[in-house]
């Protein structure tokens, strides 16, 4: 089976889960892989380093045969800035990349943004190469929800073309696949077959993210040995009301032993640190950025592992990455995001859930998880890691991924792609 990968995202880029690994386990199984992506920016908006845009480019990772092909290096709030991005790699592949590319079975289209749906109905249109459409992220809600389009007009136009956009691209997709069940609910009501559309969990990076020991020389020299550890680690951004953990965790002074660890920046880190010194929350430490070769250390200290979103409708219907990379480490959630990630913690037993954008609750939690005996938290985490590993790991992902693409490719007409 010969698989097009087409995605603006890829290695190097943080995030890709389903790029790399997918595309070296399908070649492992006997399949042709190419993939077709832009110049890694992401999410910087700078070029990586040993990389310069230009017409095309063609090179390996790990095996893995890449095209890439030009884009506008933005990632960010400027709209323009964003539309000049998307836009630029979706007019390069649909243009570039559709001459470039070799014959293909089959495309794995990954969404986001919308914007790569323009080169995959392209692909079928000119070449016959049924797409296999996964959706990452649910648009126009994303966007809208975000904040960076501020005025109600365009707001509304926005969401208007968007989901025009979107039912378009969807309308024109062999399958579809999904990574919660509240996605699924969401394309079901706007009108897609449900038959059309496949759950497949994402997966983590199982060779870094596993269980650590919780003593480690990182963890010695950041004074975090001795201490009850409730870890936020991730983006310090819009969406992910990190304000509210601060504010937490000013409530739990009284517990000496506590700390409160954020892990990561972004665009709302200053606030945040704003927020701890006007709460006094004297347990919290701000760690910052730390390299990906750390991240399983990170996450071998913490005793509790935090996950949060803010209260908005439409996050009830996603699983954020970090509920992957949690359960995989072996260590107990706090999570307070509604709906599908907070059903996955109850059904798994892998940790307490409460609502999200109430510093309340999540006192109370981080309380309870402090107050627990050792066994317990111990038994959470292994609890945890079994689930990941029946329901969410590599192997049951690649292993369902090939399932839909062999039944698109045995439904595919006969006239398709005929070059070699």
């Amino acid at each position: 089976m010969r698989v097009l990968f087409l995605t603006q995202w890829f290695d190097p880029e943080p995030g890709a889960i389903r790029g790399l690994p997918l595309a070296k386990s399908l070649i492992r199984l006997g399949d042709q892989v190419e993939v077709l992506t832009g110049f890694p920016n992401y999410p910087g908006g700078k070029v990586y380093p040993g990389y310069k845009v230009r017409p095309w480019q063609r090179h390996e990772i790990e095996g893995v045969p890449i095209i890439r092909v030009p884009l506008y290096p933005s990632h960010d709030g400027s709209v323009a800035g964003r539309i000049l991005n998307y836009g630029s790699f979706a007019v390069s592949a649909a243009t570039l990349g559709t001459a470039l590319t070799n014959a293909a079975d089959v495309a794995y289209v990954y969404h986001p943004p919308p914007t790569v749906g323009l080169p995959a109905m392209v692909l079928r249109a000119v070449r016959g190469v049924p797409c296999v459409y996964h959706i990452a992220d649910m648009w126009p809600e994303s966007v809208i929800e975000s904040g960076m389009i501020r005025n109600d007009l365009a707001r509304d136009v926005a969401n208007s073309l968007l989901s025009s956009w979107c039912k378009a691209v969807y309308k024109q997709m062999a399958q579809i696949t999904v990574l919660s069940p509240g996605f699924k609910r969401l394309l079901v009501e706007r009108g897609v077959p449900a038959e059309k559309i496949h759950i497949v969990y994402n997966w983590t990076d199982e060779e870094t993210f596993r269980p650590m020991p919780r003593e480690s020389k990182l963890s010695s020299e950041l004074g975090l040995t001795d201490t009850f550890n409730i870890v936020y680690a991730g983006n310090v951004g819009a969406f992910q009301g990190v304000d509210t953990i601060v504010r937490a965790a000013a409530n739990l002074n009284d517990l000496g032993h506590v700390r409160v660890v954020i892990v990561g920046t972004g665009q709302r880190l200053d606030e945040a640190k704003k927020v701890a010194g006007e709460a006094g929350a004297r347990n919290v430490v701000f760690l910052g950025r730390r390299e990906y070769w750390e991240m399983a250390d990170v996450y071998g200290f913490a005793d509790v592992l935090v996950i949060h979103l803010n209260d908005h409708q439409f996050f009830a219907a996603t699983i954020p990455s970090k509920t992957q990379v949690s359960l995989a480490s072996g260590r107990p959630i706090l999570m307070a995001v509604r709906g599908d990630a907070a059903d996955i913690v109850r059904r798994a037993d892998a940790g307490v859930t409460c609502a999200p954008q109430s510093p309340d609750a999540m006192t109370t939690a981080m309380r309870d998880f402090a107050q627990m005996p050792r066994d317990r938290l111990k038994q959470m985490g292994a609890n945890g890691r079994s689930y990941y590993l029946q329901e969410m790991s590599l192997a049951k992902g690649v292993s369902r991924m090939r399932e839909i693409f062999g039944s698109v490719v045995k439904h595919r007409p006969a006239s398709g792609d005929a070059r070699v």
